[in-house]
């Protein structure tokens, strides 16, 4: 049983349903595991033991009257402390919000329990989730559990680490600017950004955000394979009418040629020889694989929706968030806000309405880039 944590969860869930594993005995392995990494990584700053051994029997229970268990069926799983989990405090890796204990879940929760999976824990973010290290005033520091003195990425760092760790088989993250790509790449994990309006979003314990995060944060999945990670995605992804930004697109499109484009230096920007050598050796073995790869050195702009990306997170309601962040004293949160404080003051109502329509023009663009290349 020791061993469970090293299962993909794709296996593991077709383990249980077949009564080859019990959902509880992953449950128990997950548990295990964490008891045996966890304090020396920090990423999951809440559990309870007995609440996850109850979910699992749960599982364990409908299987053995022969219903549906989901396509997660028993998959131990974390879920990042920003969104709702019924009982726990919502902190977002704030000493404000320790208080903040949600009510109901979030619809990702909800959509990832009706698909049989099984809560371990909740994983540490940067106050905020606001920086691309893990660390904030309230739980601690989260280590990469491959080398302890680099980052494991932010703002999922949590999320990354336990699932690099084997704290769960599948994690749940979230990303605006980099949250859930950052910390798999710091890892050395897979993780998915979905595009807005897929997986659904609704925390009742909080204020609306501000229209700029509105329409650049996600829920996505990490995993330490590829195959979990379009198995999280697809749980993830169901309708839940919360959410009026969520779409009711197919998951699985037509049959296309295998076409893939590579660019070293993406809008002439300066890339690291490390990052370079890796993205060129991705393209080698997808060209082994069967696909069409051309190297390309063109592309829509980079660095400018980049740069609008970031205005429109950090400066719509940029002086409400300052204020909390002066608040809660958190070093990092503050440094972020001070640096962009001279952009988010050049913004007025007419500035921001043309942030929106060029970002517009810029979606429109990659996602022409990307019909031509899919």
């Amino acid at each position: 049983m020791n061993d469970i944590w090293r299962l993909s969860a794709t296996e593991l869930a077709s383990q249980i349903r077949s009564k080859k594993l019990s959902a509880r005995e992953a449950a128990s392995a997950a548990i295990a595991r964490l008891n045996t990494v966890n304090p020396a990584i920090n990423a999951v700053i809440d559990h309870r033991p007995d609440e996850t051994l109850a979910q699992a029997d749960a599982v364990d229970a409908a299987i053995a009257k022969g219903a549906d268990a989901g396509p997660l069926a028993g998959v131990p799983i974390t879920v990042k402390v920003n969104v709702d989990q019924a009982g726990f405090a919502t902190t977002n890796g704030l000493t404000l919000q320790r208080d903040l204990v949600a009510r109901t879940n979030s619809p990702v929760v909800d959509n990832l329990r009706k698909a049989g999976a099984v809560i371990v824990g909740r994983t540490n973010t940067p106050a905020f989730s606001a920086r691309w290290f893990t660390t904030n005033l309230l739980h601690g520091e989260t280590r990469n559990p491959r080398d302890p003195s680099i980052t494991p990425g932010g703002s999922s760092g949590g999320a990354a680490a336990a699932v690099t760790a084997g704290i769960g088989h599948i994690a749940h993250g979230t990303d605006i600017a980099g949250s859930i790509r950052y910390p798999a790449y710091a890892c050395g994990v897979h993780g998915l950004r979905p595009t807005i309006g897929r997986i659904p979003a609704f925390n009742a314990s909080s204020p609306e955000r501000p229209i700029g995060p509105q329409i650049t944060a996600v829920s996505g999945p990490l995993a330490r394979t590829v195959g979990d990670v379009r198995l999280a995605f697809h749980a993830m992804s169901k309708r839940d009418p919360r959410d009026p930004w969520w779409v009711p697109a197919p998951l699985e499109g037509p049959s296309r040629e295998k076409r893939a484009a590579i660019c070293l230096r993406p809008d002439g920007l300066e890339t690291v020889k490390e990052v370079s050598d890796a993205v060129a050796d991705a393209g080698k073995r997808l060209a082994r694989a069967g696909w069409t790869v051309e190297e390309i050195t063109e592309i829509p702009p980079f660095a400018e929706a980049a740069d609008l990306q970031m205005k429109l997170w950090l400066s719509d309601g940029y002086d409400a968030l300052r204020d909390m962040a002066e608040r809660e004293g958190d070093p990092g949160a503050l440094a972020i806000l001070r640096d962009q404080e001279k952009v988010a003051r050049s913004l007025d109502l007419a500035v921001f309405s043309k942030l929106l329509t060029r970002r517009a023009t810029l979606v429109r663009a990659w996602e022409m880039f990307f019909e031509t290349y899919a």
